[in-house]
């Protein structure tokens, strides 16, 4: 075979180099619209701040629990007895408060007022017998002594009833107002004290704030729980996500908000689902310089939030295909 010529097997590698680069750029991958990821779950871990004997377990594994519900209960003492001794206080004060507003005692009344009919009567006298000594006294027949003490008796008759009287009106209104608002302010801290010793009994008896499914219990009746040991683990379908990692080359097509399906293995069921956060850095970073041919490399994290009616289908770490869509 005859050789080919000098400029030619110099122009070859040329030839073949650009060739090469020209598939490299029309066989270059496009990005996917589907993208592997999988499930995550935010746990609510529920605890009582207070330690005790585990002694109801209200809910179970994979048990769904709604808004309210009890979830478990610890021995109710010693917030129990504070209780029932708060109340008791409670009611001791308000006794003595309504006491002192409605003043003295229907007998000690009863004596008031009699003692207010004994000193009229007692004025009306010594008025009559001061009169008396007066004519006896103008015509000489009584001494001025005599005058002067009749005058004297009067006196001090009216000063008795004037005194009596003061005190039946003083009686009729109860207590000085100082000692009402002692009485006052002290039924109101008492009363702090009862809705405080409620409270801690009802920290012994946690419910459920939101609907929730049960992942876990981590006591059994009996067992001693320290304070703040959570006792049951909820998963609430709105803390249900999707993580996925997305090439950089992607990352600038999705924004917060865009629409995704979510697909999982055995099931033709989707499921629809919102952009909810995007990582602003890199996940993993291989040690390489940053170029543009090596940055498609990098990935970010996407989590995606599902909608609540369809986020119990989910389970944290099940794999799942999802495939974003534009708005």
């Amino acid at each position: 075979m005859k050789a080919a010529p000098h400029w030619l097997r110099s122009v070859v590698p040329y030839l073949a180099f650009a060739a090469l680069a020209g598939w490299g750029v029309g066989c270059r991958p496009t990005p996917r619209s589907t993208v592997s990821g999988y499930v995550e779950g935010e746990y609510v871990y529920a605890a009582a701040p207070q330690a005790g004997r585990l002694v109801h377990l209200h809910v179970q594994r994979g048990q769904t629990v709604e808004a309210g519900q009890p979830l478990f209960e610890l021995e109710p003492e010693p917030e129990s007895t504070r209780l029932a001794e708060a109340q008791g206080k409670v009611q001791g004060a308000r006794a003595t408060l309504a006491d002192r507003r409605k003043g003295h005692r229907p007998s000690e009344m009863s004596s008031l007022r009699a003692q207010l009919g004994e000193a009229e009567a007692a004025l009306v006298l010594a008025t009559a017998e001061r009169q008396r000594l007066v004519r006896l006294s103008d015509t000489h027949v009584a001494s001025p002594q005599e005058r002067d003490r009749a005058e004297a008796s009067a006196q001090q008759a009216t000063e008795r009833l004037t005194r009596i009287r003061a005190d039946l009106a003083t009686a009729e209104l109860g207590a000085r107002p100082d000692q009402i608002a002692a009485a006052e302010a002290e039924v109101t801290t008492l009363e702090a004290a009862v809705t405080r010793a409620r409270w801690e009994l009802e920290q012994k008896q946690p419910r459920a704030l939101q609907a929730a499914q049960v992942h876990d219990t981590l006591f059994r009746v009996g067992e001693w729980v320290p304070a703040g040991r959570p006792v049951v683990v909820l998963l609430p379908p709105a803390q249900i996500k999707v993580r996925v990692f997305v090439p950089e080359t992607r990352l600038g097509t999705l924004h917060l908000g865009d629409p995704a399906i979510v697909q999982v293995d055995g099931t033709t069921n989707l499921a629809n689902a919102t952009v909810a956060f995007i990582a602003n850095h890199a996940e993993y970073t291989p040690p390489m310089l940053y170029s543009r041919d090596n940055r498609s490399q990098l990935v970010y994290l996407i989590e995606l939030a599902l909608r609540p009616e369809e986020a119990p289908r989910f389970h944290p770490g099940q794999p799942v295909d999802v495939t974003f869509r534009p708005r």
